[in-house]
């Protein structure tokens, strides 16, 4: 006989959501060995001391971690998720009869806190791992990827006609925008001369950047401005236009196709546990190797680490960078670039340089000596003789000019040089080959489970907030693996990576 179920319900019986959440649950462990009562001092700045009683702030990044680790994209669905789940209310401390926050009370904290409460909630969590031991600290790797941003290339207009509307909403909008922490206020009309418009600038950086800086504000006082041109002399795509939609995004090639974008940069500690010990988003016409030794001083200074080498890609191989960590006792292991290969002639590495004369000799053996310096460039130019050159029986595969074949030594040409003799170290090819295996699969990871491959905030504040939480999410995996939970915590309670549709079945590990 087939039966039939009624949907019947009656009152629930007494008995206590503790008692409902097994033992060796997730959420128990991470209840366990992740303490969030920290939080209250990082935000007590943020709140009144009198006045209506808030949404506790454990709470609020108990829920943060709970987007994180289920894989959820919006606050609207976190809410409906909590609101469905017994373990996830037993883990935030909500009763099944007690009212949840609301998504939008989310967002509004989200804003109070501010991109400084969220790093140092993200340097807790890294505290943390050090003092379980899962920070190394000999080897540190560096490098960056491409985020699209929440904004499509098609809303870009010109930039001067989005900073005029800007602007006169500013002037006669009925509530005038606050002036943000690195904007000067617009001046009072009474202080302008008749007739004249003044638009709002940046406020000065006037003072020195120190160790214990966020990251963020010593880029920014570094920042290039948008307008300039970019290091190769062309016009930067940003100078010009800009997206109303995200304004800090800004035009990035991406497989083929021009999408709006950010770059996030990690730096990685070389132990078995990988952990991020540093994360920063930028937009990104910034280079990624821009925010290199900002990142790294931090990190040495923060963790008082003295790491031996600090590897990275060819991107990351500019003189700056590698007399920046050379002269700190930091090996470089960088590749360099070839400029040999990008052009016909005969490239800088045929031509011997003779330090005694300070000179160069071509491979048909004819000296060039010095002619110039170049301090904007950091260059000196050796140039042969025109006549000599001329007459060369190889000159057309040498050069074109009839004024003779130029040489440029780099003033750094000493420290490039050096870490051209670590390339045929064995510990140089094992910290490259480490490097793949070692921070590209946490660009994946973060890509492929939580949400990195294209932002859902907007702003440049905002999208650090958002990176930040999935580099403390990603250690915090790292720390509840090595703390008991013997596995990683996958989107959606899942141990396991599961294929995309239009990939043969498999299982994933990480």
């Amino acid at each position: 006989m087939m039966g039939t179920k009624e949907r019947a319900f009656g009152p629930l019986p007494p008995v206590s959501l503790d008692d409902l959440i097994p033992a060796d649950h997730f959420y128990r462990h991470l209840e366990r060995v992740l303490d969030l009562g920290f939080v209250r001092d990082l935000v007590r700045a943020s709140y009144a001391g009198i006045g209506r009683p808030s949404i506790d702030p454990v709470v609020f990044f108990k829920l943060q971690v709970v987007r994180f680790f289920e894989g959820l994209r919006s606050e609207r669905q976190l809410m409906r998720v909590v609101a469905d789940r017994l373990s996830l209310r037993w883990y935030l401390g909500y009763d099944l009869t007690e009212p949840l926050p609301d998504h939008s009370s989310l967002t509004r904290i989200r804003h109070r806190l501010g991109v400084e409460v969220f790093a140092r909630f993200f340097e807790r969590v890294v505290d943390l791992c050090q003092d379980a031991g899962l920070i190394w600290g000999q080897e540190l790797f560096v490098d960056a990827t491409k985020v699209r941003a929440s904004a499509d290339v098609d809303t870009l207009v010109p930039r001067f006609a989005y900073e005029a509307k800007a602007h006169v909403a500013g002037l006669f909008g009925d509530e005038p925008p606050e002036p943000s922490g690195d904007t000067a206020p617009p001046p009072a009309a009474a202080d302008l001369p008749a007739g004249i418009v003044r638009l709002p600038t940046a406020a000065a950086a006037d003072r020195p950047s120190v160790p214990h800086d966020p990251p963020w504000s010593l880029l920014e006082q570094r920042r290039l401005d948008p307008t300039r041109p970019a290091i190769d002399g062309d016009e930067r795509t940003s100078g010009w236009r800009v997206s109303p939609t995200d304004p800090d995004a800004t035009p990035m090639r991406t497989g083929g196709t021009t999408r709006l974008g950010y770059h996030d940069h990690d730096v990685v500690d070389g132990g078995k546990a990988r952990i991020i010990l540093a994360a920063l988003v930028t937009p990104a016409d910034v280079m990624e190797n821009v925010p290199l030794r900002d990142l790294l001083w931090r990190v040495c200074f923060r963790r008082k680490l003295r790491p031996h080498h600090v590897t990275g890609d060819t991107t990351y191989g500019t003189a700056e960078n590698i007399v920046a960590l050379e002269d700190q006792g930091i090996r470089a292991y960088v590749p360099l670039p070839d400029f040999d290969t990008r052009t016909p002639f005969y490239g800088a590495s045929r031509f011997t340089y003779d330090t005694e004369r300070d000179a160069y000799r071509c491979p048909q053996g004819q000296p060039l000596p010095r002619r110039k310096t170049k301090y904007t460039e950091d260059v000196v130019v050796y140039r042969a003789d025109a006549a000599t050159c001329n007459a060369c029986a190889v000159k057309a595969a040498c050069t074109v000019s009839d004024r003779g074949r130029i040489v440029h030594r780099s003033f750094y040409a000493d420290y490039l040089e050096k870490v051209r003799g670590y390339h045929a170290t064995e510990a140089y090819r094992k910290a490259m080959g480490k490097r793949k295996v070692w921070i590209e699969p946490l660009f994946a990871e973060a890509k492929d489970w939580h949400g990195l491959r294209r932002f859902r905030l907007r702003g440049l504040t905002n999208v650090n907030i958002e990176g930040l939480l999935v580099a403390a999410g990603q250690n915090l995996k790292r720390l509840l693996a090595a703390t008991g939970w013997g596995r990683r915590h996958a989107p959606s309670g899942s141990l396991v990576a599961l294929p995309k549709p239009h990939h043969s079945p498999a299982i994933v590990f990480f």
